[in-house]
């Protein structure tokens, strides 16, 4: 131990007790101050440069150092107290230190006057060591635990909230002395000032003015807005601002309130709407009284900021429109009559969309889409502006592979190995059809509605309601071919099973494309649409518009593998028996051109005479042929075969997910007790 008293040449006890009390009383007043004397010493604890042992002369009169040792705490939790208060004034000790170090300097100054009247009372002859003893009494509690206080928070390094909790915690462990509780209370107070500052600011302009890093929000400015419509995986709203650990015990119960509206205040200052939380004398957040008082001013904020975000999205960036124009170009709205955009576009891409999809020119399909769309209904719908193509690189069913964050109710990965051979034919030679989407522009704020994970589910129902219209279009195309042997009465067996077959392939596709869009789309979106009536903030917003995403995922079956996996091996029969169908007639495509030869060498009517007589020798040729007649055959079976596998399947699940008996009862024709 380090010693810093002067020492003296006489020691105190050939003095008379009388002598020794003046003596006594001379060194405690210095003591007290934290300043050696001349019989009492204060010596530091090596290593600990806030610790101090007060050692006084042995030779002392027994009586006088009893009563001097109980002053002795007083005056090592002053050299405490005050050596904390030096140290944490320095700038990087944080606000909260700065101003409990304050607080506690302005207790010292009062302290310390406290002493100077005692030395005044001694230097007149009027103050004893019993008397100094009696005045010194009501400081020892408070500065004792003031001490404890300061001690944790320097051997532990607290700074903010942690110290503000430590203040918290030491003045309800305080409960049973009031004057002790009160100080630790108005210090707790005192040091929380600058943090209400800091919340102030946040609550009512959305702004984290927090030089030491002591507010409880983080902000993460390597986040930008931009990645929402970019990554996949934006974690924008939910890091960009996000809750630290260390909050102030008065306020854990409106943490999550405080970093939303901070939040909501970004947004539309991101937005160039500049706002702020009306202030009032009585908004001030000045204390956290026992009346809360704080807590109904930060509610207050709260609702401000959710209601004002709520229309500035709704009604300046028009929610609502933004989502209708999803469903009606990605969801493929029924009701919205501008459905005719896709037929035409579907036409006049046909050749582009049969190549590989690393052959496909993006571009054109993308002039190919605009021309569609002005050419059509669509035309005066001025959100179709916003509409892109784009083309995957993987068909449906890999790519839901690849999306492990779906809430599938079975494990995608772990169906794979069972994957059809047929359908892994067809993945090795899929082509623009099974890999088209439309993409849509969304803008900043309503990403955050309609962020790329969002958009990427829209994707992947439009995707699969873009294979069935096709579907559909080959299936009616071989209706059409089954329609020219009845013209020539030609319905021999195998042509007729086959026309039958091909109207339960349709029967099957529009009971499919029915049930996506009537029975799932449609009544959830109108829930949805419902529901986002009724929300109070953004985040309900985002909470329904996710709600409806999942369950229109799961209802069209991109969350149930089995019954998928069924969907696509009847989807890729239907095609694949299509195509056996078109080509019974291979001449019917190339039938327009030898007639522009035959109209130029003979008369018109010769010419179409002759042109329907080479079609019915085709189309009798066709219905003689046994191969034709034998895949016709291995078609019907294949395909009820796997119409009547699907049943046991949606039996089993239906229980579990009722929505599958509605779909048994679209494609099935099966009733209510599957």
């Amino acid at each position: 131990m380090d010693s810093f008293s002067r020492g003296s040449d006489n020691v105190i006890g050939s003095y008379p007790v009388s002598v020794q009390e003046l003596l006594v009383i001379d060194d405690l007043l210095s003591a007290l101050v934290g300043i050696d004397g001349r019989y009492i010493s204060i010596k530091r604890v090596r290593g600990r440069a806030d610790h101090v042992i007060c050692q006084i002369d042995p030779s002392m009169d027994l009586a006088l150092q009893e009563l001097t040792q109980r002053i002795f705490p007083l005056c090592q939790n002053y050299v405490l107290i005050n050596y904390f208060v030096e140290s944490k004034s320095h700038f990087k000790s944080g606000l909260v230190n700065h101003a409990f170090a304050a607080a506690l300097r302005a207790l010292l100054l009062d302290y310390q006057a406290m002493v100077a009247q005692l030395e005044h009372q001694f230097r007149l002859g009027r103050l004893s060591v019993q008397a100094l003893w009696f005045f010194c009494q009501p400081m020892m509690g408070s500065f004792n635990a003031l001490s404890i206080v300061v001690e944790k928070a320097s051997s532990n390094n607290f700074c903010g909230a942690t110290t503000l909790n430590l203040l918290q915690s030491q003045a309800k462990a305080m409960a049973g002395d009031n004057a002790v509780r009160s100080l630790l209370e108005k210090m707790t107070q005192r040091a929380s000032s600058a943090y209400l500052a800091i919340l102030e600011r946040w609550v009512y302009e959305g702004v984290i003015d927090d030089p030491y890093g002591e507010f409880f929000i983080a902000e993460n400015k390597l986040l930008q807005k931009e990645s929402l419509t970019q990554d996949y995986d934006a974690k924008y709203w939910v890091q960009r601002y996000s809750l630290k650990d260390g909050i102030p015990s008065f306020l854990v119960s409106v943490a999550g309130i405080i970093l939303t509206t901070g939040k909501y205040l970004n947004v539309m200052r991101e937005c160039g709407h500049n706002v702020q939380v009306p202030l009032s004398d009585n908004s001030k957040l000045m204390s956290f009284e026992s009346n809360h008082h704080y807590l109904e001013c930060i509610k207050t904020a709260y609702d401000f900021a959710s209601s004002e975000l709520l229309n500035l999205i709704t009604h300046k960036y028009d929610l609502v429109g933004k989502l209708r124009a999803l469903k009606r170009y990605l969801l493929l709205d029924q009701v919205a009559h501008v459905g005719d955009y896709l037929v035409h576009f579907m036409d006049i891409s046909r050749d582009e969309l049969a190549k590989r999809p690393d052959e496909i020119s993006v571009e054109k399909l993308q002039s190919l889409l605009d021309l569609a769309l002005r050419s059509t209904a669509a035309a005066s719908d001025p959100c179709h502006e916003e509409l892109t193509c784009c083309m995957e690189r993987v068909p449906l069913l890999k790519r839901l592979n690849t999306l492990t964050d779906l809430d599938s109710t079975e494990s995608m990965e772990d169906n794979k190995p069972s994957l059809d051979p047929d359908i892994q034919s067809e993945l090795l030679n899929i082509t623009g059809v099974e890999t088209f989407c439309l993409g849509y522009k969304v803008p900043w704020p309503l990403s955050l509605i309609i962020p790329r994970k969002a958009l990427t589910k829209y994707q992947l129902i439009f995707r699969l309601l873009f294979h069935c219209k096709h579907v559909n279009r080959q299936l009616c195309m071989a209706w059409q071919v089954h329609q020219g042997f009845r013209a020539i009465n030609i319905l021999g067996k195998p042509i007729l099973r086959s026309s039958i077959l091909c109207r339960s392939m349709l029967k099957f596709i529009n009971s499919l494309l029915h049930y996506l869009t009537f029975e799932v789309l449609e009544p959830n979106w109108h829930s949805m649409h419902d529901r986002l009536q009724t929300a109070k903030s953004v985040d309900e917003v985002i909470q329904f518009h996710d709600y409806f995403l999942k369950k229109c995922l799961k209802e069209c079956l991109l969350l149930l593998p089995k019954v998928f996996k069924k969907i696509e091996k009847l989807k890729l029969i239907c095609l694949q028996y299509a195509a056996a169908i078109q080509l019974l007639v291979p001449s019917i495509y190339s039938i327009d051109a030898t007639a522009d030869v035959a109209t130029t060498s003979i008369g018109p009517g010769r010419s179409k005479h002759r042109r329907l007589r080479y079609q019915n020798q085709q189309l009798k040729s066709a219905a003689e042929n046994k191969l034709i007649c034998d895949s016709i055959m291995r078609f019907e079976k294949e395909f009820n075969e796997e119409l009547q596998s699907l049943a046991p399947i949606l039996s089993s699940s239906s229980q579990a997910e009722p929505y599958l008996t509605h779909l048994a009862q679209c494609i099935l024709g099966l009733g209510s007790d599957i």
